[in-house]
This record gives structure tokens, C-alpha cells and sequence, in this order.
């Protein structure tokens, strides 16, 4: 979480936050970071009441970039080896265990478990106790992502898309009134991408099957941004 005079910055897992994050710490002599992954619910009393920003990505893509990062890791997150126990799933089974986490309460109890208690600062920082929402809701893992990081505070809101972060960002700071050097606005058109998963493009690694279940678990976040299969993500 990034905040700043203006706003907060809300970094969704894999969502195109680490190019925000280095960006906002670069050039806006204000902006500050006060923890990683946080929640918007954790937000610094100060700053409740101040606009938050935030990305979302394409949820076809967020699996495939999330698994492809995680498998080429020496070390692999909690949730990572819980998912594909231990890295020997392939890519359909272990998102088939991520996507029915709302409908399993046993694989569930397993993931909370195995996730530390706390706020680590480190990583997806995602602490086992933040997954009670998650039990018997139905829906998928990254939707419900989404709403654990943007739900709480009684200030506005705006997500842009990932795919489209350089002019959704530009539009959104100056939603906020952010003013900007003509070198900070250079630096988010020419910039390279931060912190990309290697992996082919993402319509490669489903079946019709799976496809399908990615739309039904994560039909509220499909709907609310437009993603369609095959558009948008790399």
C-alpha cells in the first residue's frame, strides 16, 4: 500500500501494482509506503476518507501468470504448494483446487493452515484468517482477492485495468488532482513492465472445461470489468 497527499494505492496481487509502486515512489515526493498487499481495510486512519486506486487484471490471465511465477520460484509460496501439492499438479489441476476453494471447506481448512496468522509485509501477505470469507461463497480465488483488498473505507474508489495501466493510470491521477512532471508522464508511457511471469499467451493453457469454470467462480469480477476470454492479457 502506497499513500500519499492525494490517494492510496492499493497493489492486487499480480495485477500490474509493482509498476505503480516503483512509479509512485519515484517521483511523487509525498507517497510513502506503509505495508505490502495490504488491504484497503488497513488503510492509515489519515487517509479512510481519501480516494484509493487499484488495478485489476483479465482472471484467465491472473491464473496463468500466477501459477507460471510461482512454479519457476526455488522457494513457492504456502498457497503455491498447498494448490498443486507441492508443485506436482499441473497447471489444470491445481487452478481446478484454486477455483473450488469457495466450495471446499476441507481444502480450505488446509490452505489456512498452512498460510501464516498475521501480516507479514512479505510476499502475497495473506494471512490464513483473511480466507473465512472465502468458505462456502462459491466464488474464485481471485475474486475473492479483489475483494479482500478493496472492500472497507468510506472513500471513493477506482480500479483501472492492467492491460491499459499506463492510460488508466495517467487518468486516474489526474482524477485525484495528482500533478505531474513531464518526465513522470514519460516514464509511465516508455516504461518497460515490472516484475512479468514468463509464460505463453494465456488461452493456451485451458480447456473448454476449465475456461468455463474460471468464468462461472469469477463471473462478478468478469462482468464488472468487461473481460472477455482471449481479450485482454498477456
Amino acid at each position: 500500500m502506497i499513500v500519499a497527499e492525494r490517494f492510496t494505492f492499493l497493489h492486487l496481487h499480480k495485477s500490474g501494482g509493482s509498476f505503480v509502486n516503483e512509479f509512485l515512489l519515484s517521483f511523487l515526493p509525498d507517497a510513502r509506503r506503509v505495508g505490502y498487499h495490504l488491504p484497503r481495510a488497513l488503510t492509515p486512519a489519515t487517509h479512510m476518507s481519501l480516494p484509493a486506486l487499484g488495478f485489476v487484471r483479465n482472471p484467465w490471465s491472473y491464473y496463468v501468470s500466477w501459477y507460471s511465477f510461482q512454479s519457476q520460484m526455488p522457494r513457492p509460496n504456502a498457497l503455491f504448494k498447498v494448490l498443486s501439492q507441492h508443485g506436482t499438479l499441473s497447471f489444470d489441476s491445481t487452478l481446478r483446487r484454486m477455483l473450488d476453494l469457495g466450495v471446499d471447506a476441507a481444502l480450505l481448512d488446509e490452505l489456512i493452515a498452512a498460510l501464516p496468522p498475521a501480516y507479514t509485509n512479505q510476499g502475497l501477505n495473506l494471512p490464513g484468517p483473511a480466507l473465512y470469507p472465502m468458505r462456502s461463497s462459491g466464488v474464485g480465488f481471485y475474486t475473492f482477492l479483489y475483494r479482500h483488498m478493496y472492500g472497507g473505507t468510506v472513500g471513493p474508489l477506482h480500479v483501472g485495468r492492467m492491460e491499459q495501466v499506463r492510460t488508466d493510470l495517467l487518468a486516474m491521477l489526474a482524477s485525484v488532482g495528482q500533478p505531474l512532471s513531464d518526465t513522470a508522464r514519460r516514464y509511465i508511457v516508455t516504461r518497460e513492465p515490472s516484475n512479468v511471469s514468463r509464460h505463453a499467451a494465456y488461452p493456451e493453457y485451458y480447456d473448454r472445461s476449465l475456461r468455463a469454470l474460471v468464468e462461472q467462480r469469477d463471473a462478478e469480477l468478469i462482468t464488472r470489468h468487461g473481460y472477455r476470454f482471449g481479450v485482454g492479457g498477456g
